[in-house]
């Protein structure tokens, strides 16, 4: 006897590699870097968000093997029980600190921090007014809030103040990814804090691709919006930072309110504590060491002067590592991307429903532990294609 929805995954399976949408796990051995072992092959990548090149850094295996005979591996309980390491209070001072606000709250996962802020601060007499192109966490994060969810063109102010100014929600929130991560063009920080005043909202901002990188490593927070209280901050700390999870800054107020009421926080194991400790060298590392952000710069302007001219996408504009090339076509991205896996450059392509239709590109991403022949190899062998 059949199994009908099984047979149904399996259709859907089969549409997916005719339509050029399935994916795949590729297996990374070794440390993650600008060079890596992946499927058995060296290759060159872009595909990392490792903007700093900090995975991999001696500093911070350094900073996990000092702690580790004292604090273990695993953290043993949810934070509200007795998972709530030292070594998390202290990072968490250091970041707030770092990043100009008074308060700061770290979770296991950047999506975990999307899920809680907007469910513990809105319900249904809330409503979340969401950029179209914001990262999936914060689509579900909104959704799952029980908030009205109304989307804004992809950076259209005007139409957001509009719907604004329609909303009789008694409590609003504007949120918004501050680096869009498919398109690397940045969110008009001081314009969207100007929406929340005139109508009353909180702003969050979810700062994953920026943090480490821009505003000498603080992220892309301007003055203003670090002085506000209507402004939320998220960093995701697995990307610039090179270890793992997610902290949020704002006024002490709204990180007890977080640490009360955030289910994905209060119902969950606490992050390892040696990853704390990592992250307080990273934190030390963004901090000090200008010069991998000065490289990283380099690269980025190197591929894009490289990138004139090109005849097999369109370069989007973009100042951030991440530098995407339109290409229109699922199919035409992937077989793209597969020719240059063939001379060992990994650089992936991305489709829907990550990107809207008609608009696969090759997402390159730039890493301040490539070198300047690794920028040559991937500009010469795209100008081939």
């Amino acid at each position: 006897m059949s199994f009908d929805a099984l047979a149904r995954l399996g259709e859907g399976l089969a549409a997916l590699k005719s339509d050029h949408l399935e994916r795949r796990r590729r297996l990374l051995d070794g440390p993650q870097g600008a060079h890596v072992v992946v499927d058995g092959r060296p290759l060159v990548s872009f595909c990392s968000n490792d903007y700093l090149g900090l995975a991999a850094d001696p500093a911070l295996i350094a900073a996990a093997h000092a702690v580790l005979d004292t604090c273990g591996v695993g953290a043993g309980a949810a934070h509200l029980i007795t998972g709530h390491h030292r070594l998390h209070e202290t990072f968490e001072t250091a970041f707030a600190r770092f990043v100009g606000k008074p308060a700061a709250l770290l979770f296991s996962t950047g999506y975990l921090a999307n899920l809680a802020v907007p469910g513990a601060l809105l319900d249904r007499h809330g409503e979340v007014f969401a950029d179209r192109l914001n990262h999936a966490s914060l689509v579900d994060g909104a959704r799952l809030s029980g908030a009205r969810f109304t989307r804004y063109r992809h950076g259209d102010l005007a139409q957001l103040d509009a719907q604004l100014a329609r909303s009789t929600a008694r409590t609003r929130m504007i949120v918004s990814d501050l680096v869009f991560s498919m398109d690397g063009d940045c969110a008009p920080v001081d314009a969207l804090l100007d929406l929340t005043e005139r109508h009353d909202a909180w702003l969050y901002l979810d700062d994953a691709h920026g943090f480490g990188v821009l505003n000498d490593g603080r992220g892309g927070l301007t003055e203003r919006a670090r002085a506000s209280e209507r402004v939320i901050y998220l960093a995701t700390l697995g990307k610039a930072a090179g270890v793992s999870g997610a902290a949020v800054a704002a006024a002490q107020a709204i990180v007890d309110w977080l640490v009360q009421k955030a289910r994905p926080y209060v119902f969950t194991t606490a992050s390892p504590p040696v990853l704390a400790a990592c992250l307080q060298e990273s934190l030390r590392l963004i901090g000090t060491d200008a010069a991998r952000r000065a490289r990283l710069q380099t690269h980025v302007a190197h591929l894009k002067a490289g990138l004139a001219g090109l005849r097999c996408g369109t370069p989007m504009a973009s100042d951030t590592p991440i530098q995407p090339l339109l290409i229109g076509d699922s199919g035409e991205a992937v077989r793209l991307s597969e020719r240059l896996l063939e001379q060992g450059l990994l650089v992936p392509a991305i489709r829907p429903p990550t990107v809207p239709e008609g608009t696969a590109r090759l997402r390159i991403t730039v890493s301040a532990a490539h070198t300047a022949a690794d920028i040559d190899r991937l500009l010469e062998a795209l100008h081939a294609c």
